[in-house]
């Protein structure tokens, strides 16, 4: 069963960690307990497989247990989105024919990666895949991972094409999230969500529709409450749980000097405030030893945490 979105998309769609027991073991327990905290939690919508979801290390096997396990236990209460980034358009319109068969709602891709898209070559592949894709689109700007930036320009013209509703802006730069607003203006229905949650809020303040923010996994409802405030255009009560997220990005996501420090810091998070059993990374990462998962309990500790819930 698959719930229709209302476009725009807003409010804050977690990117949902997966939980894993091995590198193709999915926790379907500990998927079922997180989904049920992020709804009770108060998110807007669910979103897999993206960069928080660890796409890329895993099987297409597991990734399709990932969406049919997702939309089984989420049974229709909030849309779902699944990311089908790939350098296959074969299996991204396979992935989504998948997703739609399950109930998902609409998909999301960021460009292919590896040998890097000129814009022009952006736009042909989008106009080639849109054809086999049952379900509304979302691109994904995620410039540090795939080597190209969408330009507005660029999304503007793949969004000639009715299937494609939406973005998602993982770049952190708010001069460029304002200007792909600015060429979407006579697109209301055009939902603009960003990625990096330490500038949802200024986001929203200038007009986008919410975040897909990895820290929810942990505290869906400090980033409800961030995003309600926001669209309210409340903007001392922003500045305050400001504080809050800034104090999770700078000790959670910090703890080690790698580029996988954010996805480990997070699961591991997750797993010591038991949200999912096992902090399992799959390969080619590895969770974090001892010292650093002191660090992250630390960490967890310096926040108002009561009951596993962060006191807002």
């Amino acid at each position: 069963m698959s719930t229709e979105i209302h476009s725009p998309l807003s409010g804050i769609i977690p990117p949902l960690v997966t939980p894993l027991l091995g590198n193709d073991t999915l926790d379907v327990a500990s998927l079922e307990n997180l989904i049920e905290h992020l709804i009770a939690g108060g998110v807007h919508g669910l979103f897999i497989l993206g960069t928080t979801g660890e796409e890329q290390s895993l099987s297409y096997r597991l990734r399709k247990e990932m969406i049919a396990e997702t939309c089984r236990i989420n049974a229709g209460r909030l849309p779902v989105l699944v990311c089908i980034t790939d350098t296959s358009l074969v299996e991204s319109a396979a992935l989504a024919a998948y997703a739609a068969d399950h109930g998902a709602s609409a998909v999301v891709s960021a460009a292919p990666y590896y040998f890097a898209p000129a814009q022009p070559e952006l736009v042909e592949f989008y106009e080639d895949l849109l054809p086999h894709l049952p379900l509304p689109l979302f691109l994904y700007n995620m410039p540090s991972h795939v080597k190209v930036n969408f330009a507005p320009s660029t999304i503007r013209r793949i969004a000639e094409n009715s299937k494609v509703i939406g973005f998602k802006d993982s770049s952190a730069n708010l001069p460029y999230f304002q200007s792909v607003k600015y060429i979407m203006r006579d697109r209301p229905d055009f939902s603009m969500l960003m990625g990096p949650e330490e500038v949802t809020g200024e986001s929203v303040l200038m007009g986008g529709n919410g975040g897909i923010n990895g820290g929810a996994n942990m505290f869906p409802e400090l980033y409800v409450a961030m995003y309600n405030a926001a669209h309210a255009g409340n903007v001392a009560e922003v500045r305050r749980l400001q504080q809050l997220i800034m104090q999770i990005s700078a000790s959670i996501y910090s703890v080690g000097s790698y580029g996988s420090s954010y996805l480990k810091g997070l699961k591991c998070a997750c797993s010591l405030l038991g949200v999912i059993k096992d902090d399992f990374v799959a390969a080619p990462f590895h969770k974090f030893n001892e010292p650093e998962r002191r660090k992250i309990r630390e960490a967890l500790d310096a926040l108002p945490i009561k009951d596993g819930k962060i006191i807002l």
